[in-house]
């Protein structure tokens, strides 16, 4: 089918036909879309089959991994790119007058995420396939992923993200795999033949339908599967309001992380937890049917991992399972779950550690309830078996405390591994947030640092600097990223520095077309493009950013001898639509952005974007044209960070704290090619513990930190009013949670010596070309290898 251009283009219009009904010449772009994906997805199916097979007749192990994100991005490309018939498929298009790039533009971005954890899954489904693993991702079909985010009057405003407004070419339905998943009810408890049987009664149940989509590797013929659930009404409901239920019903597959400020919302979230590992347990375990008779080896031939604690029911749903239907005694059951359940941790924020109100999971999920009172009940008499009479203790370990059902106490308890996900934080993890647990199992904690798919945000996101590394140092790095190292041979060779100065500027030149499209404003492509892409949230001190350029340009205003080497500051961030606070911050970037960039005074100097709506596909122009990669969340409260990886990788120098994996990132490049600043972590671990930490003394005895703060409150915004009140009051009322005012001067005296840097342009590509030769490290595929050998014990 792609063999050759000629044949391509034989197939392509031959299926076109097939498909739309229409001659070429009659059919719309959208039509060669959905023609060239039905195409890929035909093409992959034999391979995909045979992948399956080979795992059914396999005795070798499995792992699942269960995910509530999955930020997939655009696959039109990348899965041409696996399958190397990227160049075939392009020029074939071109010869029939169809540009592929326009057919991309047509592709929605699967955005079933979030951020840093969902694009995380989907770099791990990637690099499964590409090292032939025997991995199958578990995630809901979101009607509407992350919200699509609109700025008006600088502020976000969120509208429906509809990814799935023309279908998804990738994916099969198999509704013959559907399974039932019951909500509300109450259980029966009887006796039966010596032992205790539960029936649940009156439940409401709900359908959840996979729908398939192929994970191809990268030229490899392992094609792994991503398995999104859909939520459908039952064929025959209990439910007095047929209407009511099928709106419930739909609404648990229909938004990424609805709104729980309120009950109803819990509810909702807690049913999508319960819906996902209730079908992906069954499915499970019909899969594992075919090959074993026997769940009493399950924890030999698969491995459940749990991606955060979104999914962490997966442990009372197993034993359910196995108790109510397998008919086990507890302690075979309990032995079995704990040897099969893995855990990541993806926080040190004791706020984010999930708990749900008992008096909404008792009546939601009345045995998935009874089994997390049972599991409480056995380790705490457990706990007091070890310390007698400890009940402090108890009640810090306790799953079940204060009311609340604690997710990542279950996590732990109920699993073999618990892993954090950079070396620092796994350590916080240990010695800080679960030192307890620590104490108790030393045995299961461990570290894997995350990665990124280098294929996807080197290999696709920059074509010309991939080119330029296959050409120096051979095309084995896209297979072992550690062949990177490599380029440090040439750092010290003008003429291939001068070669990546030439690509980064090109690639500013791309994003400043994209920037003048979206926002009106011209940037200096000259300038240093300084950029901080993440989401909003006060830790990861957009603030500290904003602040220091508001600081920049009272500089350049008030000091005619101020020289600033020219900067373009770029953000990119969505805030939650409950958080008040990071909506806040939007609204101070965009309305600073506007007053400096129509200020003629500072035009040639200072330029400040803010591009709405970020996602995976404009991340992938981003990256590639940034200089400066802004890192700079308070120390000890970023896991990891893997925005940070795919900046490095592209040949941006990293402005950041010592903080998730940072650290491992300053360990490889060393002093000369990273830019830290700021408070340690211990010191900020110090501060917490035992005060001592006064945010006014700083806003009293730095006059720039006074004069910006002042400014967000004194009427140098106009218009605004009381709009900036609240951060302010965070600040200096509250005591500036986060060290935004400690760490400013820190952070102003490294954004001098960033640009004196810069001005020295040889030096600058030399640090950058030691970035790129040591990102290696940070691919995807040395963290699955870690996951694989170490935890889940799967093998090629």
């Amino acid at each position: 089918m792609f063999s050759s251009t000629a044949e391509f283009k034989g197939n392509f219009l031959k299926r076109l036909e097939m498909l739309s009904g229409k001659s070429v010449s009659e059919s719309a772009p959208k039509d060669y879309y959905q023609t060239l994906g039905q195409m890929i997805r035909e093409f992959v199916s034999h391979d995909w089959i045979t992948t399956n097979e080979k795992y059914l007749a396999s005795k070798g192990k499995q792992v699942y991994y269960l995910s509530i994100e999955y930020l997939l991005g655009k696959l039109l490309r990348q899965n041409l790119i696996n399958l190397g018939v990227e160049e075939t498929v392009q020029k074939g298009l071109k010869e029939l007058g169809i540009d592929l790039y326009e057919l991309e533009e047509l592709e929605a971005d699967a955005g079933l995420g979030n951020g840093g954890l969902g694009r995380l899954a989907a770099c791990f489904l990637d690099s499964l396939a590409t090292l032939n693993l025997p991995g199958h991702g578990h995630g809901i079909r979101y009607k509407h992923g992350l919200f699509e985010q609109k700025i008006v009057d600088g502020y976000q405003v969120e509208l429906p993200e509809q990814w799935l407004r023309s279908g998804n070419v990738w994916e099969i339905r198999k509704a013959d795999c559907a399974v039932k998943i019951p909500f509300w009810g109450k259980v029966e408890v009887k006796q039966e033949d010596g032992r205790l049987v539960f029936h649940h009664l009156n439940a409401e149940t709900v359908t959840a339908v996979p729908h398939d989509m192929p994970v191809l590797g990268f030229h490899s013929k392992t094609v792994n599967t991503l398995r999104l659930w859909n939520a459908e009404p039952s064929q025959f409901p209990v439910h007095e309001d047929i209407l009511k239920y099928k709106r419930e019903t739909e609404s648990i597959s229909e938004f990424l992380y609805p709104d729980d400020t309120h009950d109803e919302g819990k509810i909702l979230r807690l049913k999508q937890q319960y819906f996902l590992v209730s079908a992906s347990i069954q499915s499970v375990l019909k899969n594992y049917r075919k090959q074993h008779i026997s769940l009493n080896q399950l924890h030999e031939h698969i491995c459940i991992h749990i991606n955060d604690t979104h999914p962490v029911l997966a442990i009372p749903e197993l034993m359910r399972i196995l108790i109510d239907e397998e008919r086990f005694e507890w302690e075979q059951a309990w032995q079995i779950t704990k040897q099969t359940i893995s855990y990541t941790n993806h926080t040190t924020l004791s706020e984010a550690l999930e708990k749900w109100p008992i008096r909404i999971f008792r009546p939601l999920l009345p045995r998935i309830y009874m089994i997390v009172e049972e599991i409480n009940e056995r380790f705490c008499h457990e706990l007091w078996e070890e310390t007698p009479g400890n009940w402090e203790r108890i009640a810090k370990l306790a799953i079940l405390a204060d009311d609340y059902v604690k997710m990542a106490h279950l996590a732990v308890v109920g699993s073999f591994s618990v892993n954090g996900v950079a070396k620092l934080h796994t350590e916080i993890l240990k010695k800080r947030e679960m030192k307890q647990f620590y104490q108790l199992f030393p045995e299961k904690f461990n570290n894997k640092t995350n990665g990124i798919a280098h294929r996807r945000w080197l290999y696709k996101a920059n074509p010309a600097l991939s080119s330029l590394i296959t050409e120096t140092i051979g095309p084995d790095w896209t297979h072992s990223a550690d062949n990177l190292k490599q380029l440090l041979n040439y750092q010290d060779n003008p003429a291939f520095l001068e070669q990546l100065l030439k690509i980064k500027q090109e690639n500013k030149q791309t994003l400043a077309k994209i920037i003048f499209d979206k926002t009106g404003v011209t940037v200096d492509t000259r300038a240093i493009f300084d950029v901080q892409v993440k989401r909003l949230h006060a830790y990861k001190r957009q603030l500290l950013n904003i602040l220091h350029i508001i600081h920049l340009y009272n500089r350049i205003r008030e000091d005619s001898s101020f020289s600033l080497v020219p900067r373009v500051f770029i953000f990119g961030a969505k805030a939650s639509p409950g958080y008040y606070y990071a909506k806040k911050i939007i609204k101070l970037i965009n309305t600073a952005a506007e007053k400096i960039n129509n200020d003629p005074l500072v035009s040639d100097k200072l330029k400040v974007i803010f591009l709405e709506n970020y996602r995976v596909s404009i991340a992938e122009k981003i990256f590639p044209a940034a200089d400066v990669s802004e890192q700079i969340s308070t120390a000890s409260k970023e896991a990891s960070g893997t925005g940070n990886m795919k900046f490095m990788i592209n040949g941006a120098l990293t402005v950041g704290t010592l903080d998730g994996a940072n650290i491992e990132i300053h360990e490889l490049v060393g002093d000369e090619n990273i830019f830290t600043f700021g408070l340690t972590a211990e010191e900020v671990l110090h501060y917490y513990q035992l005060g001592g930490y006064h945010s006014v003394e700083y806003y009293h005895h730095d006059f720039r930190i006074r004069q910006a703060v002042d400014q967000l409150v004194n009427g140098f915004f106009p218009g605004v009013n009381n709009e900036f009140e609240p951060i302010f009051d965070s600040l200096l009322e509250e005591n500036d949670q986060y060290f935004v005012l400690k760490d400013f001067a820190s952070y102003a005296d490294i954004q001098g010596k960033i640009g004196e840097t810069f001005k020295d342009s040889l030096q600058w590509q030399k640090m950058c070309l030691n970035n790129i030769a040591h990102a290696g490290y940070f691919s995807s595929d040395r963290t699955i290898k870690e996951y694989a050998d170490n935890i889940w014990g799967i093998k090629p």
